[in-house]
C-alpha cells in the first residue's frame, strides 16, 4: 500500500512538473508566469508532505471530511488519529502512541532499574484498559547512528540555549533538554569507544468499543489521552499520539514488521 505521505507527495511533484512544462512552453507570457508559480508551489508541497505529512494530511482530511478505507474492513476517519472496524453490531477503534525513551536499562544503576520496574508495575496497575506495548529492537548502523546522534545533540543544545535565553525560561523544558543533551553525549561517547548501539522503537496500542462509530472513536481517544499522561509520568518518557502514516505503520506492524534493517529504514523515511 502506498503511504498517504507519498501519495500526496507524488501529486505535488506532478504539479511541479506540469508547472515547469507550462513555464517552458509559455515563453514570456502569462502561461509562463502561471507555470512558474505552479512549479514552485508543487515543489514546496512535495517537501512539506515528505517531512510533515503526519501534520498536514489530518488537516486536509478534516477540512474535506475525507475518510480513508484500508480495505473493506478498516477505516481511518478524517481526524486520522484512530483506526476503526466493525464486528457484527459493535464498532472498535484503536489508537497508537509513540513512546520515546532517552535511557536504556544498561545505562542505569541497579537501584535505578529496580525503581524503574516499580514505576512500570505501578503504571500497569493504574491502567483501566487493556493496553499493548510493543518494542522493535535492532542493531544500529554505527556511522549513520553517530551522524544522527551528533545532529540531534546539536539541535538539543540549540533548543536548550534558546530556552535559557528567554526572559522567563521554562524550568521543566530546560531540565528535559539538559537530559536529552546528556543522553546524546553518552550515546556518542559509547560509539567512539567502539560499542555497537542498539536501537529501540516502542509504541503502545489501546482499543475501545462502542455501539456507534463515534462512540468507539471518542472512547479510544479518551483512553489514549489517559495513557499518555500515565506512561509519561510513571516512566519519565515522552509519549505522543500517532496520526496519519505514522499510525498506519504501527497498525501494519501488528501483522508484519520489517524483516531487516534496510526495510525498517525504508519505512521510517
Amino acid at each position: 500500500m502506498v503511504s498517504q505521505n507519498k501519495m500526496y507527495m507524488y501529486g505535488a511533484i506532478g504539479l511541479a512538473f506540469a508547472g515547469a512544462m507550462l513555464a517552458f512552453i509559455g515563453g514570456k507570457g502569462i502561461l509562463s508566469l502561471v507555470g512558474g508559480v505552479a512549479a514552485g508551489i508543487g515543489g514546496l508541497l512535495a517537501v512539506l508532505f515528505l517531512k510533515y505529512g503526519y501534520i498536514l494530511i489530518p488537516i486536509i482530511t478534516k477540512q474535506t471530511k475525507t475518510s480513508v478505507f484500508l480495505d473493506t474492513t478498516y477505516e481511518i476517519p478524517p481526524s486520522q488519529d484512530v483506526i476503526v472496524t466493525k464486528r457484527e453490531n459493535t464498532y472498535y477503534a484503536s489508537a497508537f502512541l509513540s513512546i520515546k525513551m532517552y535511557e536504556s536499562s544498561t545505562e542505569k544503576t541497579l537501584e535505578e532499574n529496580i525503581a524503574y520496574n516499580e514505576y512500570f508495575e505501578r503504571a500497569i496497575s493504574n491502567m483501566r484498559y487493556v493496553t499493548k506495548i510493543n518494542y522493535l529492537i535492532f542493531v544500529e548502523d554505527i556511522s549513520r547512528k553517530r551522524r544522527d546522534l551528533e545532529t540531534k545533540r546539536a539541535e538539543s543544545q540549540l533548543r536548550l540555549a534558546r530556552e535559557k535565553d528567554k526572559p522567563e525560561p521554562d524550568v521543566l523544558r530546560i531540565d528535559r533538554y539538559e537530559r536529552e543533551v546528556a543522553t546524546l553525549d553518552h550515546e556518542v561517547n559509547k560509539i567512539i569507544k567502539g560499542e555497537k548501539p542498539m536501537g529501540i522503537i516502542s509504541y503502545a496500542m489501546t482499543s475501545a468499543m462502542g455501539v456507534s462509530k463515534e462512540a468507539a472513536i471518542a472512547q479510544a481517544k479518551s483512553q489514549a489521552k489517559e495513557l499518555i499522561t500515565l506512561l509519561a509520568n510513571a516512566l519519565n518518557v515522552e509519549v505522543v499520539q500517532l496520526t496519519a502514516d505514522e499510525m498506519l505503520k504501527c497498525f501494519e506492524w501488528e501483522r508484519f514488521f520489517p524483516a531487516n534493517r534496510i526495510e525498517l529504514d525504508d519505512e521510517m523515511i
